[in-house]
């Protein structure tokens, strides 16, 4: 691959992850939608700030990764661009600045629908991206990995995407994001249970790393069927019938892919249960999206 290329770029973003950022926007959106509150706009704007925070997130990642030892040769993983000598250090550097850029001037869009107060949640949302690799006390490297996940993929996109378009904040939304923010987290926890070995070489203390394979085998089942329980409560406390529902379609594909990742158990034939749990998750936003609109 050709160095600092198109290509380079966009194994750096990691495409197949970026769903991670779609799926707490369009259910924020749908939920609005279905109050009677929709801004296409502000779904808009919100949709844009939260794809480029990530690959911002996801360029700080590959770096730190490589700088910290997390990233070495024999790596179990998909392919890392800086690790693979793809993307120089002053491009990577560049490329970091220029998507940080670009997500501060889709939020700063966001304030002509919302109130100032929204700079202390973009803010916190690049110092997010950041933060989880980077600086003296990086959070995946400390077992907090999972809880900002479930935060800044979940609870801070699908609430205030909903607030900023509504002006509300409700129970029923509040159970929609950490539904997605459990099922988002389980491409974390199949990259986790993949690389505890790795991890516990090099010092990161993901949950998995810090309780042992046993808690690894078994959390990941729990996050999927936590996220449906959630989204049951849609219905049985808010009215929700399709939203209670019809994400139960995604429990059959998610435990095959559990399963799958018990009888592999290690090394890199895991990958193709992250590639499925990429699947499952988008799966999931928009099965959980269409019953949101359904009613």
């Amino acid at each position: 691959m050709k160095t600092n290329s198109l290509s380079a770029w966009i194994l750096a973003v990691r495409p197949y992850s970026l769903g991670a950022s779609v799926i707490p926007v369009a259910v924020g959106s749908a939920m609005a939608w279905s109050d009677g509150g929709f801004r296409p706009a502000v779904a808009v704007l919100c949709l844009l700030f939260a794809v480029l925070t990530q690959c911002t997130a996801n360029l700080v990642n590959d770096l730190w990764d490589f700088l910290r030892g997390a990233d070495q040769p024999d790596r179990l993983g998909p392919d890392r661009a800086f690790a693979k000598g793809y993307i120089t250090m002053p491009a990577m550097k560049a490329g970091i600045a220029c998507f940080t850029l670009a997500a501060c001037i889709a939020g700063c869009g966001l304030l002509f629908y919302g109130g100032w107060e929204l700079i202390l949640v973009g803010a916190a949302c690049i110092l997010f991206a950041y933060l989880y690799t980077a600086g003296p006390w990086p959070l995946a490297y400390h077992g907090l990995g999972d809880v900002a996940v479930v935060a800044f993929f979940g609870v801070v996109p699908a609430c205030f995407t909903y607030w900023i378009q509504t002006g509300a904040w409700t129970p029923q939304i509040t159970a929609a994001a950490i539904a997605c923010g459990l099922v988002i987290d389980t491409m974390l926890w199949i990259n986790n249970f993949r690389d505890r070995n790795e991890d516990a070489r090099c010092g990161k203390r993901t949950i998995v790393v810090c309780l042992g394979e046993r808690v690894g085998r078994w959390g990941y089942l729990v996050l999927g069927i936590a996220a449906l329980a959630l989204c049951l409560s849609l219905w049985i406390f808010g009215g929700r019938l399709w939203a209670g529902l019809l994400p139960l379609l995604y429990l059959p594909p998610f435990v095959a892919a559990w399963r799958k990742m018990i009888r592999i158990d290690h090394g890199d034939a895991l990958n193709v249960c992250l590639g499925e749990t990429a699947r499952n998750m988008q799966l999931f936003g928009l099965l959980l999206t269409i019953g949101i609109l359904l009613g």
